[in-house]
């Protein structure tokens, strides 16, 4: 009898503190979703900024991308990564200061 009650404790227990990790981090909560929207939203705002900047030239680099965004070199890099995956744009060079990206036309 001792272990059900111990048992059912148990799961009480990890139910709720399983149920406030969640909440903490926003997960099912309407305004992780929210925020999680806004992440998305602004990146592809972010994205189209960079392929209009392609329009007045041939080749950007990672500086660029960072004083034309205002965000990090990691961000700058994920985002250029992305559109070379999708075929947009080519890397030019593998590391340092010489790497500059070109679009594909």
């Amino acid at each position: 009898m001792n272990n059900l009650i111990y048992f059912v404790f148990g799961v009480i227990v990890g139910g709720v503190v399983v149920f406030v990790l969640m909440r903490k981090q926003g997960n099912g909560s309407p305004k992780g979703r929210k925020l999680m929207e806004v992440q998305a939203e602004e990146k592809e705002i972010h994205i189209q900024k960079i392929m209009q900047h392609f329009a007045g030239q041939d080749k950007m680099t990672n500086e660029d991308v960072q004083n034309l965004l205002g965000v990090s070199d990691a961000t700058a890099t994920r985002y250029m990564d992305e559109l070379e995956k999708e075929g947009l744009v080519r890397q030019v060079g593998t590391s340092g200061p010489n790497v500059y990206y070109e679009k594909i036309s």
